[in-house]
């Protein structure tokens, strides 16, 4: 199913930021002295998807250069002819901006980017994986990041799309269940021993990976759901939040904060990825002050049409690093 919701987009949702930002040239005019005393740890990712593909790796240069940290990936398989479910993500459930519209697969993009840049890492937000196999996913993601030098990060999410399960042969009914395990699954072959698990969905004898990455992947997870929340707080190193206001995020926050204490893991490090809209250097400091890890900016909207050149959006990446990132 073709991506342009927030499961699949992943980082589309900061379209907000990105459309103030692009329409005020004194957006940031006078960061204030205290940002300007102290160094902020939050992070910036650089994001445009549903486009011309020859743009992308293009971009990734820019941004590689620029000072972003991270570059943002969005996964779709296909766009059916016929669905059963409307379009879960936008007032009239219309799917129809989505046929035709580009997905390159997200770790073949992510690989070809990181041939061309020495920095920058890459974040699948989210890449649907129970419409995959875990063993596969497991190989491809630590190939990924031995090639791109630990420079790669992997987002995770269900598929809202029943049409996904059907054409990659997985069971849309076990999803929920089945993904937990997959995490560990994925996990235990990226350590580089033997390992083996079974269960009711799968039976994997003693295998093991080789090469395997020289640091632990982070995974991270997206979703909308307390069991989204629950199994993130069990098994992720963070979570993407998208489509959702500032207070919607910090309420999600403390639910998910709250199963992190559940599970004895309330002082390990957990990352918190959102789309939220800033208008200024002081705004980006109260956001990392509420916890947030990680923001994403973009030269367009996600549900707008693609009628931006390269060479536009190149200076909308570059206009966004000299304001605000070399402010921080």
């Amino acid at each position: 199913m073709g991506g342009g919701d927030p499961q699949v987009t992943g980082f589309l949702s900061t379209a907000r930021a990105a459309r103030v930002y692009n329409t005020s040239s004194e957006l940031y005019p006078k960061p204030c002295s205290r940002i300007l005393q102290e160094v902020l740890a939050v992070k910036f990712a650089f994001s445009e998807t549903m486009c011309d593909p020859s743009h992308l790796v293009p971009l990734a240069i820019e941004a590689d250069q620029a000072g972003y940290d991270t570059f943002g990936i969005p996964d779709s398989i296909c766009y059916p002819e016929v669905a059963v479910d409307e379009y879960p993500y936008n007032d009239d459930g219309s799917r129809e901006f989505l046929d035709g519209t580009p997905f390159i697969d997200p770790f073949v993009l992510a690989a070809s980017m990181a041939a061309v840049t020495e920095r920058i890492v890459f974040e699948t937000g989210v890449v649907k994986l129970p419409i995959r196999n875990p063993v596969l996913v497991a190989k491809t993601v630590s190939s990924v990041a031995v090639m791109s030098n630990n420079r790669f990060v992997f987002g995770v999410g269900l598929s809202p799309w029943v049409e996904d399960f059907q054409v990659c042969g997985q069971d849309w009914k076990t999803r929920g269940k089945r993904m937990g395990e997959m995490i560990e699954i994925i996990r235990g072959l990226m350590s580089g021993d033997y390992f083996s698990f079974k269960s009711e969905f799968y039976d994997i004898p003693r295998i093991k990976l080789c090469p395997v990455p020289t640091q632990p992947v982070k995974i991270l997870y997206g979703g909308h759901t307390n069991a989204a929340y629950r199994r993130a707080a069990r098994l992720a190193d963070g979570f993407y939040f998208t489509g959702a206001s500032e207070v919607e995020v910090l309420e999600r926050m403390k639910i998910i904060d709250g199963y992190r204490r559940e599970y004895g893991r309330e002082n390990e490090p957990f990352e918190i990825h959102a789309g939220l809209a800033f208008s200024s250097l002081d705004d980006i400091k109260r956001l990392e002050d509420l916890g947030i890890s990680q923001l994403v900016f973009g030269p367009r909207g996600g549900y707008e049409p693609d009628t931006l050149t390269f060479e536009q959006k190149r200076d909308i990446l570059r206009k966004f690093a000299d304001d605000v990132l070399t402010k921080l």
